[in-house]
This record gives C-alpha cells, sequence and structure tokens, in this order.
C-alpha cells in the first residue's frame, strides 16, 4: 500500500501523467466524480479546480511546478496593478516587467544552451551552462540537483504565452483582472490544455469561470466523441507509423533508400498532425465534460490551398497569438509591402524559434515565411487564383501540402546533417527499382498512412454526419461504441506509449 501511495504521489519522469496512459483516465474518473458535487459552486469549483491541475502539473514535470505557481503569482499582482493604474507611464513600466519576467524565464529554461553554444562558437569561448536555480536548492536545502544541466518545464512555452497576453490584454482594457488568485491560477494551470495548448485567451476562458456549470447531452456525446477521435489519432495511427517507419528513418537516413526517405517525410506530416490535434481533441474534450469551452486549434489543415490559409488552419491557437502580440505590434500591413513582409519574417522567424532551440525550427519558421510572401505576389499574376474547378483546387492542396512537408525536414531533423543526408539520398539515391519491394516490406505502414491521409481528407458533410449520428446515438450504442474504439486502440499497440510530439515545446 505504502509503494502504491508513493507512486501515486510521486513524480516520475519514466511514468508522466499523460492522456495515452490508463492511470490519466483513472484520475479523470475521480476528479469527476468529485467535481460533480462542487460543478454548481464556482468558488469551490476554482480552487478543486486548481488543485487538479497544480498536481497533474507536479506529475507531468516535478519540481518544475515551482515555475508555474511563479508565473502565476507574478502576472496575477502585475495584472491587478495595471488595472488600478490610470498613470500611462506606470502601466507601461508594469506591463513589460510582466513581459521581461515571462520570456526571461522561458529563454534561460528553453534558450541557455543555445545562446551558449551560438556564442562560443562565434567568439571562441568556452562558457558552461549552470542552473542557478539548482545550485541555490543545493546551498538552501542541502539538496544535490545537478548544477550543469538545465531541464524544460513541460509546458512553459505555452503557459508563458498565456500569461503574457492575460497582461497585454488587461494593458489594452480588453479584459478586467479575475477576482482571486485562485481564479487566475485555475486560468493558467487548468490541465486539459496546459502542457500542450490549445493557448487559451483570458477573455475566452475567464467569463466561463463565474458561468454556472452547464452541459448538454449534444455537447457530452461531443466530448466523448472528440475524446476517441483524439486517442484513434495519435495511438492508432501517430504512433504506429512513428514506432515503425517514421523514426527509424530520420535517425540514420542513409540506411534508408531515397524513396524511403521520401515517404518518410510524408510518414511525419501525417504523424504530426494526428498527434498534435490528437492531444487537443482530448484536451478540448475532457475540458466540455468540465463545462468549460476550449476554441478549435485545428481545422483541416492539409485541405488549405496556400501557405497562409494552411497557419489559418494549423496550430490555430498560437497563429493567432502571434498575429495579435507580435505581428500587429510590429505595425502588421498598415506601412507599406515592404514593412508588411518584414512584419512577416520576424513574425514566423521567432514563431519558428519558439517551437526549439536550435536552427532548424528557425529556418523552417523562414521557409514558411517565405512561402506566404511568394504566395501573395504570385496570386497577383496567377490565372487560376480565383478558380474553383476542381482539378485546380485539388492541384493548389497538393502543392501546398507538399511545400509544407518539405518545410518539415528540418522541423523533424535533429541536426543539419539528418536534413543533409535526407536530401542527398532523395536526390542521389532513390533507387527507383526497389520501390516494389519497399512497398511490399512496409506495406502495413503505407496502408495506415493512406487510411490517416483519406480520413483527413473527407469531406466536412461525411465527418459532420458521421460525428451528429455518434451524438444523437442512444447511451448504451455510445457505450459499445466506445468499448470498441478503445479495444481496438490498445490492441494496435506495438510499443511502449510515446510522448506528445509538442511536449518538447
Amino acid at each position: 500500500m505504502i509503494q502504491i501511495l508513493k507512486d501515486i504521489f510521486t513524480y516520475s519522469e519514466n511514468a508522466p501523467l499523460i492522456f495515452t496512459r490508463l492511470y490519466f483516465w483513472i484520475f479523470f474518473a475521480i476528479i469527476l466524480t468529485v467535481y460533480t458535487f462542487l460543478s454548481k459552486a464556482s468558488k469551490w469549483r476554482s480552487t478543486y479546480l486548481l488543485f487538479v491541475s497544480l498536481f497533474f502539473y507536479y506529475k507531468s514535470s516535478g519540481l518544475f511546478l515551482f515555475i508555474l505557481v511563479f508565473s502565476t503569482f507574478v502576472d496575477y499582482y502585475i495584472g491587478k496593478n495595471i488595472f488600478a493604474s490610470h498613470n500611462p507611464l506606470k502601466r507601461k513600466l508594469l506591463l513589460a516587467a510582466s513581459v521581461t519576467v515571462n520570456l526571461t524565464t522561458l529563454f534561460y529554461f528553453k534558450y541557455a544552451y543555445f545562446f551558449t553554444d551560438n556564442y562560443n562558437a562565434l567568439f571562441e569561448t568556452n562558457y558552461k551552462v549552470i542552473n542557478h536555480f539548482a545550485y541555490w536548492t543545493n546551498i538552501f536545502t542541502g539538496s544535490h540537483f545537478e548544477v550543469g544541466k538545465i531541464l524544460l518545464p513541460v509546458g512553459i512555452s505555452f503557459f508563458t504565452f498565456q500569461t503574457i497576453s492575460y497582461s497585454v490584454d488587461i494593458y489594452r482594457k480588453k479584459v478586467q483582472p479575475v477576482k482571486s488568485i485562485v481564479d487566475f491560477g485555475f486560468y493558467v494551470s487548468f490541465f486539459p490544455q496546459l502542457v500542450a495548448g490549445p493557448i487559451v485567451r483570458a477573455a475566452d476562458f475567464i467569463p466561463q469561470i463565474y458561468k454556472d456549470f452547464k452541459l448538454t447531452k449534444q455537447e457530452f456525446g461531443y466530448a466523448i466523441f472528440i475524446i476517441l477521435s483524439g486517442l484513434t489519432k495519435k495511438l492508432f495511427i501517430a504512433d504506429y507509423i512513428a514506432v515503425n517507419f517514421v523514426d527509424r528513418v530520420f535517425k540514420n537516413p542513409y540506411v534508408y533508400s531515397g524513396f524511403e526517405n521520401l515517404m518518410a517525410t510524408f510518414g511525419y506530416s501525417l504523424q504530426i498532425y494526428c498527434d498534435f490535434s490528437g492531444y487537443t481533441d482530448i484536451a478540448i474534450g475532457v475540458a466540455l465534460l468540465m463545462g468549460f469551452r476550449l476554441n478549435k486549434n485545428f481545422d483541416s489543415p492539409y485541405k488549405a490551398r496556400n501557405v497562409g490559409e494552411f497557419w489559418k488552419r494549423w496550430h490555430i491557437s498560437l497563429s493567432t497569438w502571434l498575429k495579435d502580440y507580435l505581428y500587429i505590434p510590429l505595425g502588421g500591413n498598415k506601412n507599406g509591402k515592404f514593412l508588411t513582409n518584414i512584419n512577416l519574417m520576424i513574425t514566423m522567424l521567432l514563431g519558428g524559434f519558439w517551437h526549439g532551440a536550435n536552427w532548424q525550427f528557425v529556418i523552417w519558421g523562414g521557409l514558411n515565411g517565405v512561402g506566404i510572401i511568394i504566395y501573395k505576389f504570385w496570386k497577383k499574376i496567377s490565372p487560376w487564383e480565383k478558380s474553383n474547378a476542381r482539378l485546380v483546387v485539388v492541384w493548389k492542396i497538393i502543392l501546398t501540402f507538399c511545400f509544407i512537408t518539405f518545410t518539415r525536414v528540418w522541423f523533424r531533423s535533429e541536426s543539419l546533417d539528418i536534413v543533409n543526408a535526407i536530401f542527398y539520398q532523395i536526390g542521389h539515391n532513390f533507387n527507383m527499382q526497389l520501390i516494389p519491394s519497399v512497398v511490399g516490406a512496409y506495406y502495413p505502414i503505407f496502408l495506415m498512412m493512406l487510411f490517416g491521409y483519406v480520413l483527413h481528407w473527407l469531406p466536412y458533410a461525411f465527418k459532420d454526419k458521421v460525428r451528429n449520428a455518434f451524438i444523437a446515438a442512444p447511451v448504451y450504442l455510445k457505450v459499445i461504441i466506445s468499448a470498441v474504439v478503445v479495444l481496438i486502440i490498445y490492441q494496435s499497440l506495438s510499443s511502449d506509449l510515446q510522448p506528445f510530439v509538442y511536449f518538447q515545446f
């Protein structure tokens, strides 16, 4: 019993509390059972869910919980003082303090190695990264944390952007501050979307804190449907093609033919979509079961007809955040075409850098920015821009999808050497004569990829019909369908559960 309690209440980096583990669903069932007795009392509901969310983050990231708590306290009091002040200078200084504290914390944990390594390479120095938090903790508590290594707190990029937007929106007088630090802590740490989004805006979420709990039969059916959809995307499709094909090719491209490398890039485009949108589907469904509505984060992105449209469909919460809090403050499109393109490139480069501390992400962001700018010029001269002919639409979708897949080589590769190896194999060792044998060897993988893409490209009307049929089905049928889907998903698992891709960001 002691060991069981220890496993439940202590953090283990080998067993984080994530949506794909049975432990999470037992945890959620208990949380939801207790929640039913508190859902009508907004004050106790917020307090309860705050502590549940903090526990969830502790089980996901250990003592980095204190970084989340620190960020919560800082932005709660800064937001409160921005709202109370009528002095323009003081309001600007307070906002600057919020942005500085949050970005400094983010940069320290996420980019310390990047800047140190690049500084050493540029000036031929040999500076080492020091974990000052571990060092101070060792001094004051007598602990023995490693001081030469900085780990990345799970979800820090997401909750940092969330707290910054809160301070900015109060400064812009778009929202009023929350009534208590408990409410703000709940807004920042709400566990379904805490570690991988979607990024929640204060204006969308905070009003829900003070509303009465409400969950219709239709919403309940939708929540179950979207949770099952997310689990299917992640476990049945994404993990299967990642473990059995994509990860192997990207680890050592030279071992595989150019055709295999090419198929791995298309496999990765499907994998990352199913992985990330699968997470947000589950997050939206879990939140809805507790009466909270999170905004859509994906809208069939591979149906986009150009790169700009793609970014309106992919990771919508990040794209709109970058637009509202970076692109528009830089000047947006108000200062002529040249500066508009400069602002766009800055936004896309920093958007790429947000994803990770290496040059591959910066290049990936830059390529997407270039793609958007080229399309802006092309649409002015293209004779097919306004055409809705089926072949033209299909061609636009294919071209956009291939470009996005091309840029993903930088996004997925662990180094520029891997990037070069993949393109070298595709360009010099394609080995077309091996295609039949490769297809024969990997036919289950390719069939799964075909299944995933067909599922994605199905018409909206068909998907809506299936979803609405599930929502309208009687409870007993929902239970049977859910049990069958879960059984199929877990029977298909071929290895240890894979972490969600966006946990690293």
